[in-house]
């Protein structure tokens, strides 16, 4: 039986869905793509009409894998600040576990935890801005000061 759906999200765009229940401890996912170097992923992200929508996730090793190229359904993983999924690198490889039971209907969700270069300017962090409506909601996709 399927794990997942992909459907419209009330936080942004499509998200992943349980479609049955989920223990705490589950690997739900393995987030795939392309492996490749921040820089050649940017070019390709720049290049890209879909804006949006960022699917690179980094890896400890400076690399990213980039979900927007032979990328899979993790890619709509959608960010909040009260997540219920984690996601654990292991051997250059990012899986998806529960970090608590879900039920049948959730929506699967992360914590981004994004970093910036300090060269970034406040308005462009504006575009960060979290829209999960948890109560505790930090009110922005990025890592905790």
């Amino acid at each position: 039986m399927r794990r997942i759906a992909i459907r419209r999200s009330p936080i942004h765009g499509k998200g992943v869905f349980a479609l049955r229940s989920l223990a705490a401890g589950e690997r739900v996912l393995e987030y795939r793509g392309l492996v490749t170097s921040w820089r050649e992923a940017a070019d390709h992200c720049s290049a890209r009409e879909n804006e949006g929508h960022t699917f690179l996730f980094g890896l400890s090793d400076g690399r990213v894998i980039d979900g927007d190229r032979g990328g899979n359904s993790a890619r709509w993983l959608n960010h909040a600040c009260d997540a219920n999924c984690e996601a654990i690198e292991k051997s250059n490889r990012i899986f998806i576990e529960a970090i608590r039971a879900i039920a049948p209907g959730e929506e699967l969700l992360i914590d981004y935890s994004l970093e910036l270069p300090r060269s970034v300017g406040r308005r462009d962090a504006k575009a960060y801005r979290c829209h999960c409506g948890a109560p505790s909601c930090r009110g922005t996709m990025l890592r905790r000061a």
